[in-house]
């Protein structure tokens, strides 16, 4: 099959070397994998730091509740008469600012970018499976954060049921100002976003199963590729059940349906609905919202996995045993959305169902953190701002990931549920995390994308002061919350038992303008070493990975004559008896023999009968591990 494949790449890169390219479809239009890479990424910047924007205002109405800020009236108008933001429009700048970092920055500018950059690169394959496939991806994809922005602009406002849009703040348009218009709004929005990430996640698995090159069997994948296939399964699996609650949402919005709504009473109307549960909105929307967990964090996974072991100057340790944690994770993520719904009355036994599978997950995280940990260990360690972002990555999924262990607990969940505990969690160990996972995956393999190096001082200033600073927002948050400070309230001054919170929340806001101004050195070094930075050379990073055997030049194709061939699992460095720290892929175990061990040819009897002959001509002794 392999064979096949390649033969067609070649001929499909012969047939369009000479092809003229447009603007428009080369730059606007493109089903070049690499150029998609580009634009999922630009696209969730921009989302980002919309979506930062956001989060900066609510803190400010959060640390001074009672303070007239004039110039908020200048840019937010109505919704902040006399300088002091509405109730309900705070609720609608936390719902877009979670979808947006959920949803558009850190599964489609997180995945989208990645998984289109490194699976033809990383396999060996032309392009993807469907190049149309993939640009018509971004394009629902660009389309939907085009509509979200524009809820804002509707008389009504944007969405304010929160980023889970429980009913019946979601399904009764007369609720809230944000039930009406903009509610509908974000409805078409993230139903073109789950198109997007279906389009995406067919087309990554057919290229994984289908197009890699000669010798790249399963157990030769980067950790990069394992993970993003994996993503793309649980995508593919959980995104279609948040459609359906979307569609049920829509009916009980226009045509009278009552899937999520009975004996309801709307400013002194009682509503003639009647036999719907707003509970099974729950469960539709956390057996995607938890699965979706792990559609953030596994991507991130999957880059951390590859900048470590290259910086570090090891094999990544526990190949097998990180593969099958991802496994794990997969399968497990499906059966414990439960634990986000212990609060809604749920029968015990079911809870504790939930509760043990919830706690089962934690092992093949730890699992990673353990193997991340034995990889650094000892390791001739180079601290490129892509490793520091690595190793902020795993600090934060271990913090963030430990109390998790506390929430997945039914009788502590109880009490710490909707609080800033919960808040704390999910922004550690999804949010920080994942970002941080995304910056590092920015840093290392922006030579191939752009084709230029980012000025590194830039690049340790962004990582310290973004480190420092999300530490500072979140690790307080967690004794607010064992005290019942809840979350999503406008202003803590109207409860007296809050009042010593004042001055925590000062210091977090402050810490998230900082760590917000910080961006800025990272859009300055991002966009400006695009035309100024330094030119990189083919393989900056000494690594063994495929992507790095391409030119600098992007090309059509992305090797100028044949596929090369894959020998070699992807983390040979620092080999015993190698000339070099590390050995590319390609190299045949011909031209390695004082470096080869007999765990290297799988079980190939005349290669492990060549390489003992050599061994005895040269008196060599090999000892196995």
């Amino acid at each position: 099959m392999s064979s096949t494949v390649i033969s067609h790449g070649a001929a499909h890169h012969d047939a369009h070397d000479h092809h003229q390219e447009t603007f428009l479809t080369k730059y606007i239009f493109s089903q070049d994998h690499k150029m998609i890479a580009k634009q999922f990424l630009i696209t969730g910047i921009v989302m980002a730091v919309f979506a930062m924007l956001l989060s900066i205002l609510f803190r400010i109405q959060l640390a001074w509740p009672d303070t007239d800020f004039p110039i908020l009236e200048v840019f937010l108008g109505k919704w902040a008469e006399g300088g002091r933001m509405k109730p309900e429009f705070f609720l609608s700048l936390v719902t877009i600012h979670g979808t947006m970092m959920v949803f558009f920055v850190l599964t489609a500018g997180l995945s989208g970018t990645f998984s289109n950059l490194l699976i033809p690169y990383q396999l060996g394959a032309r392009d993807m499976a469907s190049p149309l496939m993939n640009m018509l991806s971004y394009w629902f994809f660009f389309t939907a954060c085009v509509i979200m922005v524009a809820s804002f602009f509707v008389e009504s406002g944007p969405a304010s049921a929160g980023w889970t849009i429980y009913p019946p703040l979601s399904s009764v348009p007369t609720s809230i100002p944000g039930s009406g218009l903009g509610m509908t709004l974000w409805l078409i929005s993230m139903t073109l976003f789950i198109a997007s990430q279906v389009l995406g996640g067919v087309n990554y698995i057919s290229t994984v199963l289908n197009m890699r090159t000669k010798g790249m069997d399963l157990w030769k994948m980067p950790l990069t590729i394992w993970a993003f296939f994996l993503t793309a399964i649980v995508g593919l699996l959980s995104f279609p059940v948040l459609v359906s609650a979307v569609v049920l949402l829509f009916f009980d919005r226009s045509v009278g349906t009552s899937f999520y709504l009975s004996d309801l009473v709307v400013q002194g109307e009682i509503l003639p609905n009647e036999g719907g549960s707003p509970i099974l909105f729950q469960h539709l929307f956390w057996f995607l919202g938890h699965p979706e967990v792990y559609i953030v964090v596994m991507p991130a996974l999957g880059l951390t996995s590859e900048i470590i072991s290259t910086n570090s100057r090891k094999p990544i340790f526990g190949y097998h045993a990180m593969v099958y944690s991802l496994v794990g994770i997969t399968v497990l993520s499906f059966i414990v959305w439960g634990h986000h719904m212990f609060v809604t009355g749920m029968n015990p036994f079911l809870g504790g169902v939930f509760m043990i599978t919830t706690l089962i997950i934690a092992v093949p995280s730890a699992v990673k953190a353990f193997n991340y940990i034995a990889t650094l260990w000892r390791g001739n360690i180079r601290f490129t701002p892509a490793m520091m972002f690595a190793i902020g990555m795993v600090s934060f999924f271990v913090s963030g990931g430990l109390t998790g262990l506390y929430l997945g607990n039914a009788a502590l969940d109880i009490n710490l549920h909707d609080t800033y505990f919960v808040v704390a969690h999910f922004h550690l160990v999804m949010g920080s995390a994942s970002i941080f996972g995304m910056l590092a995956g920015v840093y290392h393999w922006y030579p191939k994308m752009f084709g230029r190096m980012m000025d590194t001082k830039l690049g340790y200033l962004h990582f310290w002061l973004t480190f420092i600073g999300a530490y500072l927002v979140f690790f307080p948050m967690h004794f607010m919350g064992i005290d019942g400070v809840p979350r999503r309230y406008y202003t803590f001054t109207a409860f007296p038992f809050m009042d010593k919170w004042i001055s925590v929340n000062l210091l977090i806001t402050w810490a998230a303008i900082v760590a917000g101004l910080a961006q800025v050195a990272f859009l300055w070094n991002f966009f400006a070493s695009i035309w100024k930075g330094k030119k990189a050379t083919q393989n900056p990073w000494n690594s063994n990975t495929l992507e790095w055997t391409t030119p600098v030049e992007h090309i059509h194709g992305n090797w100028p004559g044949e596929i090369p061939t894959v020998y070699r699992w992807p983390y040979d460095y620092s080999k015993p008896g190698h000339d070099t720290d590390f050995i590319p892929q390609t190299v045949p175990f011909s031209e390695t023999m004082s470096s080869n061990l007999p765990h290297d040819f799988e079980g190939n009897e005349e290669a492990i009968r060549i390489q003992e002959e050599w061994n005895k001509a040269n008196n060599r002794e090999v000892i196995e591990g």
